[in-house]
């Protein structure tokens, strides 16, 4: 394992009376990508959420540096006149947007979007990016931070084949040259197998982890994922489950 960048100590998440996550533990080095993987409802993104410091929890979390987040999908209105320099400039700059951009910040912007690809983005208003695009500038927002931590909750979810493919080859990238740490949500098995060096198999506890050829077996995907059928993808044929939202409870 090389140095320490996140490590979960007996971390559990209950809301409403109801434990969503239960006694997770691991521990996350630099330039490690993490995939974590689990059924609808198994508290990956609750878990995420914890790291982030968001949501209440007991145990203990301990982070060295900062962390870079991208989520999902962004909610916003599409109609609103920004572009995407403004966006990013946002959480950047200190004066009002109403005032300019600083040339500082221009220059900084623009060089995080030409690192992940998208330097013809900077003056296309952010409501008119297709999904591949808006997922780039989401990527540029969360490595301007410098962190030495990402999160990417689902990234490329609602990216064409092509693009996600691009788009993982990015991630994969970053993590590689930078040495940052990474935790990535994905169901598409195949990428997990192609991408990650570990994988955390969740389902409300830890049910499991390892090197992805070691684990993504029928019987492992069988028994964290509750029994559902798995499907071949277009990438490779490693098993890609299709989630229903069950909560099977199964221990270690």
């Amino acid at each position: 394992m090389s140095e320490p960048v996140l490590s979960l100590e007996g971390v559990s998440v209950e809301i409403g009376g109801r434990k969503l996550v239960e006694n997770v533990s691991f521990t996350l080095g630099a330039g490690e990508l993490v995939a974590l993987i689990g059924p609808n409802g198994a508290g990956k993104t609750t878990l995420l959420r914890a790291i982030l410091g968001e949501l209440r929890f007991s145990g203990h979390i301990h982070l060295h540096g900062k962390i870079g987040y991208v989520p999902q999908r962004l909610a916003f209105d599409r109609s609103l006149p920004m572009t995407v320099l403004e966006f990013l400039a946002l959480s950047v700059q200190r004066r009002p947007l109403a005032l300019g951009v600083a040339a500082r910040v221009r220059q900084s912007v623009g060089a995080m979007l030409e690192r992940v690809g998208g330097a013809s983005l900077l003056h296309k208003p952010l409501g008119g990016l297709s999904g591949g695009e808006l997922q780039r500038v989401l990527l540029a927002s969360a490595l301007e931070r410098k962190p030495a931590l990402l999160l990417l909750d689902e990234p490329a979810a609602g990216v064409d084949i092509e693009g996600e493919a691009a788009f993982n080859e990015l991630i994969l990238r970053e993590v590689r040259e930078h040495q940052c740490a990474a935790i990535l949500v994905s169901h598409d098995l195949s990428v997990v197998a192609d991408m990650t060096d570990r994988v955390l198999c969740i389902n409300r506890v830890l049910m499991c982890e390892g090197k992805a050829d070691d684990l993504l077996t029928a019987e492992t995907i069988a028994r964290v994922f509750g029994g559902h059928k798995a499907v071949y993808d277009h990438h490779r044929p490693v098993p890609h489950v299709h989630e229903h939202g069950h909560d099977h409870r199964h221990e270690h």
